[in-house]
């Protein structure tokens, strides 16, 4: 379902208080302003807890890249750990006490970060690097002296749909069948220096595809039908994976699902924790979900800075196009004022953005458009810092990954 007007009119009244309270203080604020509304934030993470249901929710770092929002996240109950994008960042965080529950969800072959990691028993000891190739060990051990610090290892095995002898879902873990997984577990428990301590199984195309989209009936029950056969897919796989990993090492954690699919995760045995970030913030991309109300969190604020014409209000810059496949749905929406939109031919520009609609003969040079991006976290690499909205004020300005001088 997506976002309610009347919130959505709450909002605008919100934002335009807080900015005139700033320019009354003599605050100017900078655009691209990039502000992020704590009441949301705090009842989207409750929401998350509570549709996993008992098992906790840890935070996908990769959705967020801002250390306060992270660790605001982390002071909720039921939320405990932190799924990060690069052992880098796992590192950063773990050096800066944000959290020493820390699993990096892609295979690392950057040397100069394991090699910090073998040579810290501390890091070692919080941080648990993911694999799904013997290859990703032989790197490990490449870059160390010894095995006095074990290093934690987690397998990514492959969660897609596989359906007349296609596979639906994201292409990651080669692992699929039992017996594979089975065989590098095994590798993996007789090669000193390091421990199996847990598994991840995402299945991204029940976690990350809206499958109620108004413009979309028809493709929408596809995409239900779809999901409901991968979930009962997984279930099954999972269920003989763990069975055959029981053989040969105790798990300390099996982490799956994500953002758009908690309570379905959840309601697996075999999962201990559901990883979750979008649902903090709540993309365009996450509005249109049977399984949760979506309430934006996350937003930015371009001035107008041409009218071209009597119809036409022009802001400065915008382009800020989410990853993944191209099309319209990864780029940035005009969210307030209401009824804007981006036009066919320019679309979202990176020096300009045009904007038509009912409301843009209305708006003036100097005039605040704020909009949503599509996707969660991408949005913060586009700037320093963010403004912290609760209530009708910004309470605080907090520094993003890259306001920090980090990329990870």
């Amino acid at each position: 379902m997506p976002p309610a007007p009347a919130g959505r009119r709450e909002l605008a009244r919100r934002l335009a208080a807080a900015v005139a309270a700033e320019h009354g203080a003599g605050r100017p604020l900078p655009t691209p302003l990039m502000a992020v509304d704590l009441d949301a934030f705090d009842l989207n993470a409750a929401d998350l807890v509570r549709r996993a249901g008992g098992k906790p929710v840890r935070v996908a770092s990769k959705s967020v890249r801002v250390p306060h929002l992270l660790e605001r996240a982390l002071r909720h109950d039921g939320i405990e750990g932190v799924l990060c994008f690069t052992l880098r960042e796992a590192l950063w965080l773990h050096e800066r006490g944000v959290s020493s529950d820390l699993l990096v969800a892609y295979p690392s072959v950057d040397r100069t970060a394991l090699t910090r990691l073998v040579s810290s028993p501390g890091s070692a000891a919080a941080i648990t690097v993911m694999i799904d190739d013997v290859a990703h060990l032989e790197v490990i051990d490449s870059v160390r002296h010894s095995l006095a610090v074990p290093v934690r290892v987690a397998i990514d095995i492959d969660a897609g749909l596989r359906i007349g002898g296609q596979h639906v879902g994201p292409k990651r873990s080669p692992l699929h069948d039992p017996q594979q997984v089975a065989a590098l577990a095994r590798q993996v428990v007789e090669r000193r220096g390091f421990r199996l301590v847990g598994v991840m199984t995402y299945e991204g195309q029940v976690a990350g595809l809206p499958d109620v989209v108004p413009t979309q009936r028809a493709r929408s029950m596809i995409v239900r039908g779809l999901k409901q056969a991968s979930q009962t897919q997984v279930a099954v796989r999972r269920e003989q994976v763990a069975e055959a990993l029981s053989e040969i090492v105790q798990l300390e954690f099996w982490n799956a699902g994500g953002s758009g699919s908690v309570e379905s995760t959840a309601e697996d045995p075999v999962v201990t924790e559901v990883a979750a970030g979008s649902g903090l913030l709540v993309p365009t991309l996450f509005d249109h979900y049977q399984s949760f109300e979506p309430r934006p969190a996350a937003f930015f604020a371009l001035p107008v800075t041409r009218r071209p014409s009597a119809g036409i209000a022009t802001v400065h810059g915008g382009g800020f196009v989410a990853s993944g496949a191209a099309g319209r749905d990864r780029l940035p929406t005009p969210w307030v004022p209401e009824g804007l939109h981006l036009t066919s031919l320019e679309g979202a520009g990176e020096v300009q953005t045009p904007l038509t609609g009912p409301l843009a003969s209305r708006l003036r040079v100097g005039d605040l458009v704020w909009f949503r991006h599509a996707k969660a976290g991408e949005l913060f690499e586009h700037s320093n810092d963010v403004r912290l909205l609760a209530g009708d004020a910004f309470v605080d300005r907090v520094e993003t990954y890259r306001g920090l001088g980090l990329a990870f």
